[in-house]
């Protein structure tokens, strides 16, 4: 028997881990009709959750506690037999035939966060990693920050997972023309993301910047007029994949500044949609986008500037590289992998 916690659903609405989780759900029911799903309060109001078509009979409603507590709570299932326990959120079952898989997405709470915030989600987290019988990692650069900031935790329990990406990404030949002066920028913008430094490189090459996204604040828009003006950016609010797959084909390029990323979806988002990258070489970032893209050793606008000034030249080759090095992740590749860690669990 295999049970996934679906907690994930409950505590965002929109996500990069409701979608590797939405994925992973996908695969299972076919591959294991042993598989229970277990859901809580309020998951319809994730967007991935409310796509999914999970039976009714594989479903296990828990609705016992608010969700602000239960995050926090070891999961409790009554089954006799061994089985895997995998959480989407860094939860345990104390079960003693349960077999614990936890997957590790990053440290950015250790690198960038401060506060209470910070404490209660290492506790949990660490908690997690150190009970669980596998920690799947989803890039080497994950790995390796796991061992330096938790040396005690045996590296033979650590696999390595890339994330899946849609292939609802790909080249296309009707582009957007309104698009093709733009940077984009994809994702969100807390502070190690780095979104001024795609304003500041925006203004240095005289191009607009094409932001996808959540809604900009007032701080944000101040700090865009005052780079770009007023007619310098816009905005494009959470698209489908689509009309992201849309813009993706149609902009300059991808810009991504961001200082830590664990693995950095966009990158191969728009590799698939051929579209050229540029990036910060920080963290995964060099790891995930291989040879299809132009690194960057700093946030340096004049390194930008140079960069930028190699897409001309090297546009079709970078976009070849990009298309190629995105063929390494798909959502089946990685739920395969997922389905064998649950069956070594089992062994």
């Amino acid at each position: 028997m295999i049970y996934l916690d679906d907690i994930i659903f409950s505590l965002q609405r929109h996500g990069g881990v409701s979608v590797l989780w939405g994925n992973l759900i996908e695969a299972l029911p076919a591959t294991h009709p042993d598989a229970r799903f277990i859901d809580f309060r309020n998951a319809m109001s994730n967007k991935v959750r409310s796509s999914l078509q999970i039976p009714e009979n594989r479903l296990i409603s828990n609705t016992r506690f608010p969700i602000a507590l239960e995050r926090f709570k070891s999961v409790e299932i009554n089954d006799d037999a061994p089985f895997a326990f995998h959480s989407s959120h860094y939860r345990i079952c104390n079960n003693p035939n349960a077999r614990n898989l936890t997957t590790l997405h990053d440290f950015t709470y250790e690198y960038f966060f401060s506060g209470i915030r910070k404490k209660m989600h290492i506790w949990q987290k660490y908690n997690a990693i150190r009970k669980a019988d596998i920690v799947v990692c989803i890039s080497e650069n994950t790995r390796r920050d796991l061992l330096r900031f938790l040396p005690d935790v045996s590296p033979e329990k650590i696999r390595v997972v890339y994330n899946g990406v849609s292939d609802n990404y790909y080249p296309i030949e009707d582009k957007n023309p309104d698009y093709a002066d733009c940077l984009l920028f994809v994702g969100g913008r807390q502070s190690y993301k780095n979104f001024p430094f795609a304003a500041a490189c925006a203004r240095e090459v005289g191009k607009r910047l094409l932001i996808v996204g959540s809604p900009l604040s007032d701080e944000e828009k101040l700090m865009l007029d005052k780079n770009l003006g007023n007619d310098g950016y816009l905005n494009i609010v959470h698209p489908d994949d689509s009309a992201l797959n849309s813009i993706y084909n149609s902009v300059c390029c991808l810009i991504y500044p961001s200082l830590y990323e664990g693995f950095g979806i966009p990158v191969v988002e728009a590799q698939k949609a051929g579209c050229p990258v540029i990036a910060i070489a920080s963290s995964s970032i060099p790891e995930v986008t291989g040879e299809g893209g132009l690194l960057l050793k700093q946030s340096s606008t004049d390194e930008f500037k140079l960069k930028f000034g190699q897409l001309k030249s090297r546009r079709s080759s970078l976009i070849e590289a990009g298309v190629e090095n995105a063929r390494r992740f798909s959502w089946d590749k990685m739920t395969s992998q997922y389905i064998e860690i649950y069956k070594e669990l089992l062994r």
